[in-house]
C-alpha cells in the first residue's frame, strides 16, 4: 500500500519522510500480539526490526512511551555490563517526551521515520543539552548548544534521544575504550573488544537497546563495529550525508556520518534521514534522499563481485579471517551472481603511505588546539599526540604529493569497476582482541608499526570516497568470533549498494538468526 508514496514528488522532505514508514521490508515480523491498547511484552518491542516497529507506531498498535518505556527497561538491564550507551538521559524526562510524541500522533502529526524511536546518538556527534565528550577529558563538561546537522535530522524525524553511544579517545582507533565512560565490550563476546569508533552505537544495535544507530567512518568506523557485532553499517559516498558544522568544508573530506541497521531496510531507512544536500556544505549530494527508502529487491542475476581479499597477500590476516570471509561470498553466487579474484593497480603499501599522511594531517589540524595547550596536551592519550605531530612535520610538497596518492587510489577502483559491478574486502584484518589489549600489535607474526596498521583494510574505500556497506560475514577462528565484508560500490551508488547488501542478506538467514549471548540467557 505505501510504494507509491514516493511518486508525488510535489510533497515536502518532511511529509514524504513521515510517509515512508508504511513501506515494510520484505521478510516483516509478525504481527504484534494485541493486549489492550495494542501493546506487545517489552521483549517483543525490542526485539522488532526498526522497518516494523515504526509501522507499528504510525499504525498506533504502539504507542511512543510504551516502546521507549521497553527499550529503557532493556538498557537498564544490559548496558551496566556492556556500556554501549553513556551520558544517559533521565528516565522520566525521555518518557515525558514519548507521551509528547504520542499527543502528536493522536492528532495525526506524525515527524517521520523515527517517530517516537528511542536513538543514541555517537559521542563525536553534538546533541543540544547533552553531554558530548569525544571520549575525552578535555570534553568532559562539554554540553553542546545545538545539534549538528545530523542530529537534527534525526531529530525532526521524530527520534527521542536517550544519551549518547561510547566511542574511543577523539574517535581514534578500533576499540572503544576511554578515560571518561571506559570500556564498551563486544556483543557476541563479552571481553573482547567492540570496535570503533563506532564501537558503542554497534553494541547497543546489536543488543537491541535500540532500534537503529548513527555513527561516523574515517578508517573504517561504521565497518569495523557492525562487522564484529553482526549488523549492518553503511560508510556513505563522501557528500551523501553532509557534515555541519565543519570549520573546513574543502579539504577535509575524508570522514562521514552515517547509519547502522539490524537488517538492510532498518539502514536505508535511517539513510533516508541523514542525507541530502545542504548548501552549508558545498560537496553535498542533493538527490531525493527518500530513494533510500523504498524497497531495495532488485534481479543480480549475472553481476559480478570482485574478491580483493588481502590484496595479492599485502595484508597480513588472522587465521580465520579469510576462510570465513571466502565462505560467505557462497551468498553472492547464490543470488546469481559470478564472484572472481580481483585487484587493484595501485599497490597496498603505496594506498596505505597515502592514506597516513592525509590522516595525519587532517586529524592534526582538528585537535591541533588541544595540543597547543600544555596543560591540555598532558590529558591526550599518545595516539592522538602521534597523529598531530605527524601532521606537523608535514611539508607542502608531500601533502601535494599525497593528494596525488589519493587520485591514483580512486583510479584504481575505477579501473577494477570496469571489470566488476562491486569489490568486496573483509571488513578488518583480526577478530575482537582483548579489551585489554590497547590495538594489536602483530597479525601473524607481522608487527604493527602504529595503533590503526591493523585496519589498513579499510582504507582504500575511504580515500576513493565510494560507498561501502559492511555486512556480517559468519563467525570464525578458534573462538568463532564475528567478522564482516565490506561491500564496496561505484562513485556515488549508494542505492545499488543497499540493494545488494539487500539480496546478500536474503541468501543469508543465518544474520537474522545470530542473536548475541546475552539475548539467549547465555551471557
Amino acid at each position: 500500500m505505501g510504494d507509491t508514496i514516493f511518486e508525488r514528488m510535489t510533497m515536502d522532505r518532511r511529509t514524504v519522510l513521515a510517509a515512508a514508514p508504511v513501506v515494510l521490508a520484505a521478510g516483516a515480523a509478525p504481527a504484534l500480539a494485541k493486549s489492550g491498547r495494542g501493546a506487545s511484552a517489552p521483549n517483543d518491542i525490542v526485539m522488532m526490526n526498526a522497518t516494523d516497529l515504526s509501522a507499528a507506531i504510525h499504525r498506533r498498535d504502539l504507542s511512543s512511551r510504551e516502546v521507549m518505556t521497553a527499550h529503557l527497561a532493556h538498557i537498564d538491564k544490559l548496558n551496566p555490563r556492556f556500556n554501549a550507551i553513556v551520558s544517559r538521559v533521565d528516565s522520566e524526562a525521555l518518557l515525558r517526551q514519548a507521551a509528547a510524541m504520542d499527543e502528536d500522533a493522536a492528532a495525526g502529526r506524525f515527524h517521520g521515520p523515527l517517530h517516537g524511536f528511542p536513538h543514541a546518538v555517537k559521542d563525536t556527534a553534538p546533541v543540544k543539552g547533552i553531554r558530548t565528550t569525544q571520549g575525552s577529558p578535555i570534553l568532559r563538561d562539554n554540553i553542546p548548544a545545538a545539534d549538528s546537522l545530523v542530529v537534527a535530522r534525526m531529530r525532526e524525524a521524530g527520534a527521542v534521544f536517550v544519551g549518547k553511544t561510547n566511542v574511543p579517545e577523539f574517535a581514534l582507533g578500533s576499540h572503544s575504550f576511554n578515560p571518561v565512560f571506559g570500556t564498551t565490550h563486544n556483543a557476541y563476546a563479552h571481553g573482547r573488544a567492540a570496535g570503533g569508533s563506532t564501537g558503542g552505537g554497534a553494541v547497543a544495535l546489536a543488543l537491541r537497546m535500540v532500534p537503529v544507530t548513527d555513527g561516523s567512518d574515517f578508517g573504517g568506523s561504521l565497518r569495523n563495529p557492525p562487522g564484529w557485532n553482526n549488523v549492518f553499517g553503511l560508510r556513505p559516498s563522501f557528500g551523501r550525508v553532509p557534515s555541519v558544522p565543519n570549520s573546513d568544508m574543502f579539504w577535509q573530506n575524508f570522514a562521514t556520518s552515517g547509519p547502522l541497521g539490524r537488517t538492510v531496510a532498518d539502514l536505508a531507512m535511517l539513510l533516508s534521514v541523514q542525507a541530502g544536500g545542504d548548501k552549508r556544505s558545498p560537496f553535498s549530494l542533493g538527490d531525493d534522499p527518500t530513494t533510500f527508502a523504498r524497497p531495495l529487491d532488485r534481479e543480480w542475476k549475472g553481476a559480478r563481485i570482485g574478491w580483493l581479499g588481502d590484496l595479492g597477500g599485502a595484508l597480513p590476516m588472522e587465521a580465520g579471517i579469510m576462510e570465513t570471509c571466502t565462505k560467505a561470498l557462497k551468498a553472492f553466487e547464490a543470488i546469481g551472481m559470478r564472484v572472481d579474484e580481483a585487484t587493484l593497480t595501485e599497490p597496498a603499501a603505496e594506498m596505505w603511505r597515502t592514506a597516513t599522511k592525509l590522516r595525519q594531517w587532517s586529524v592534526g589540524a582538528d585537535l591541533q588546539a588541544f595540543y597547543d595547550d600544555p596543560a591540555k596536551r598532558a590529558l591526550m592519550k599518545p595516539e592522538a599526540i602521534w597523529e598531530i605531530e605527524g601532521g606537523m612535520k608535514l611539508t607542502g610538497p608531500q601533502l601535494a604529493e599525497a593528494s596525488a596518492g589519493r587520485s591514483r587510489i580512486y583510479q584504481a577502483f575505477d579501473a577494477a569497476f570496469e571489470h566488476f559491478d562491486f569489490l568486496v574486502l573483509p571488513t578488518a584484518q583480526v577478530f575482537p582482541f582483548d579489551v585489554k589489549e590497547r590495538w594489536p600489535t602483530q597479525i601473524a607474526g607481522r608487527p604493527m608499526d602504529s595503533y590503526h596498521r591493523w585496519m589498513e583494510v579499510t582504507l582504500p574505500a575511504t580515500m576513493a570516497g565510494l560507498p561501502a556497506l559492511a555486512v556480517p560475514a559468519g563467525f570464525g577462528g578458534a573462538e568463532r568470533l564475528p567478522i564482516g565484508l565490506q561491500i564496496i560500490g561505484k562513485r556515488h551508488a549508494d542505492l545499488a549498494v543497499l540493494q545488494v547488501g539487500r539480496a546478500y542478506e536474503k541468501a543469508s538467514p543465518w544474520i537474522a538468526a545470530s542473536l548475541p549471548p546475552a539475548l539467549r540467557g547465555k551471557g
